[in-house]
C-alpha cells in the first residue's frame, strides 16, 4: 500500500508524505493497518463479520429496549450513492446501535464508516482491539486536531482525513457515513438539548454532495455493563428515529 497520492489498487486517496510525517510511529502503524481494512475484500470480510457478529451481539444486549421509527425514510434513499447519517449525540453507543438496526432491518447492500477522534482508537493497542471487538475496524478515517484535546501539530494529517471521508461521501454504492456534527457527547440532562454543530458538516456536504438524513436516539447510557443488563432488568427503552431525507439542492448551487 502506499502512503502518498492514491492507492493505484483500490483508486483511494492516501495521505502525503508530509501529511503522514506528523504521526508518531504507532500512530502511523494504526492508522495504515485500519486504511488496509477498510479497503476493498478486507472490508467486504468485516462488514460481514459486523453485520453477524457486531449486530448480533447488540440485538442480544438490546432487543427488549429497541424502539425504531422512521425506517421507510432509510429504504427509501437511492441505495447506489452514499448515505451520510447525520445524528445527536448522547452515549458512547449511539452509532452501534444505529448500525445494528440497518444491519438487520435493511436488506441492501452497504459498508459503513466512522469517523473518530484518533487519540483512543489510534494511539494504543488498546484503542485499536476496540475498534476491532466494536466496530470491525469500522471507525476510520481518523482525526487528531479537534475536540476538547486537540493536539495542534497533527493538524495536517485532519486534512487528509477529511479529503478521504469526502470521497467516502461523493463515491461508493452502499457507504454509510454515521457522523455527529456536534462533535462531542453532549452530556446535558435534557435528552432534547443540542450542542452547538461544528463547520465540518456543513462543508462535508457542501463538498460532497451526499445523501443526508438526519437520526435523533435517545435512551442509551455510557455504562456498558448497566446497559446490557438493563435489556432484562427494566433499562430505559433505546429510541431511533430515522427522518426524512433532507433536500440540500438549493445549497449546493450556491
Amino acid at each position: 500500500m502506499r502512503v502518498s497520492g492514491r492507492d493505484v489498487n483500490q483508486n483511494v486517496i492516501a495521505p502525503s508524505v508530509e501529511e503522514i510525517a506528523v504521526l508518531s510511529p504507532f500512530e502511523r502503524f494504526a492508522f495504515r493497518f485500519t486504511h488496509r481494512m477498510n479497503l476493498g475484500r478486507w472490508k467486504r470480510f468485516w462488514t460481514w463479520c459486523q453485520s453477524v457478529f457486531g449486530a448480533g451481539w447488540i440485538h442480544i444486549s438490546t432487543y427488549n429496549l429497541m424502539r425504531v421509527y422512521g425506517l421507510e425514510n432509510i429504504d427509501a434513499v437511492d441505495h447506489a450513492r452514499p448515505l451520510l447519517l447525520v445524528a445527536n449525540h448522547r452515549s458512547f453507543f449511539d452509532m452501534y446501535v444505529v448500525s445494528t438496526t440497518l444491519f438487520r432491518k435493511t436488506r441492501w447492500r452497504k459498508q459503513l464508516f466512522f469517523p473518530v477522534r484518533g487519540r483512543f482508537f489510534y494511539q494504543s493497542p488498546v484503542g485499536m482491539f476496540v475498534n476491532l471487538v466494536m466496530g470491525w475496524w469500522s471507525m476510520y478515517p481518523p482525526f487528531f486536531g479537534g475536540g476538547d484535546k486537540p493536539i495542534p501539530e497533527k493538524r495536517e494529517f485532519d486534512k487528509y482525513s477529511f479529503r478521504r471521508l469526502t470521497q467516502l461521501c461523493r463515491e461508493g454504492a452502499g457507504n454509510v457515513i454515521g457522523f455527529h456534527p456536534e462533535g462531542t457527547r453532549n452530556q446535558n440532562a435534557d435528552a432534547y438539548s443540542y450542542l452547538r454543530p461544528q463547520p465540518g458538516v456543513g462543508k462535508l456536504i457542501k463538498d460532497a454532495n451526499p445523501q443526508v438524513v438526519p437520526i435523533f436516539i435517545a435512551g442509551l447510557g455510557n455504562k456498558l455493563a448497566k446497559q446490557v443488563l438493563g435489556n432484562w432488568f427494566g433499562g430505559d427503552k433505546i429510541r431511533i428515529h430515522f427522518g426524512r431525507q433532507i433536500d440540500l439542492s438549493e445549497f449546493m448551487t450556491k
